[in-house]
């Protein structure tokens, strides 16, 4: 057996290279979302948050719970998104408004923006890795949780370039994960703090093995050939930091 046809490995493999080249589009996204947020004077990070949510559905309490289940959001900061007029409460659930609409508009264009730049070099590769992952959000439907379910299909607005369809399809691919993470946990009868407190040994260890089957499923839907394209073609968009001493041009 390869390594690209154990399923549970190869989750385990996906896991932190999917947040490295997520966390990289961020990171490289800051200037000019900082300009974007200051230009607005919105209070902004939650929906940058929830760019892909919004415009596709409405928010529930329960989903909202589960998208920040380590992090919750207070009521605070969801009635600063109200008096802002980026949200509104109707009908036990929350809609974006079309100033929040509006801005999500332009935060996808920043992102189209640095994702072009940033991954040019490999621009022939992305329609291929945003095609692996849309299916594998469609392949995790059943086995996903209700932050996944909050979050997917996420939101693509029509003509949006391959690299931008990547980045926000990896973004929600990470909720499938963390739902099968809080399944794993839940299982064990931890409870969130518990969990976040749990020490490296062999209570974590069982964790993450459930964890890796559970997200391990809709890679199950890929061929070994698809799947060691996903791996490696991913891989290429988070190459290695330069080692010390070493000068890149």
């Amino acid at each position: 057996m390869s390594r690209f046809d154990d399923l549970s490995g190869y989750a385990a493999s996906m896991a932190p290279l999917i947040d490295a080249v997520h966390l990289g589009v961020h990171v490289a996204s800051r200037p000019l979302g900082r300009e974007l947020v200051e230009r607005l004077g919105l209070q902004a990070e939650l929906l940058i948050d929830l760019r892909f949510v919004l415009p596709a559905r409405p928010l529930t309490a329960e989903g909202l719970t589960a998208l920040y289940r380590y992090n919750p959001v207070d009521d605070a900061e969801i009635e600063l998104q109200i008096t802002q007029g980026t949200l509104v409460a109707a009908d036990g659930v929350l809609h974006g408004t079309e100033r929040a609409l509006a801005f999500i508009e332009e935060v996808y264009d920043v992102h189209a923006r640095v994702t072009g730049e940033l991954w040019a070099a490999h621009a022939d590769r992305l329609p291929e890795l945003a095609d692996l992952t849309g299916r594998l959000l469609a392949a995790g439907a059943d086995s996903g949780g209700t932050a996944f379910a909050q979050a997917c299909p996420p939101y693509e607005p029509e003509g949006a370039p391959a690299g931008v369809l990547l980045f926000n399809r990896l973004a929600v691919l990470r909720y499938h994960r963390a739902d099968a993470h809080a399944a794993a946990w839940r299982e064990a009868d931890l409870t969130t703090d518990q969990v976040i407190a749990l020490p490296s040994g062999p209570a974590r260890d069982r964790i993450e093995a459930e964890t890796n089957r559970r997200a391990a499923v809709p890679y199950g839907t890929l061929t070994t050939q698809e799947r060691q394209a996903l791996l490696l073609g991913l891989s290429v968009l988070d190459p290695p930091p330069p080692r010390p001493g070493v000068t890149v041009a």
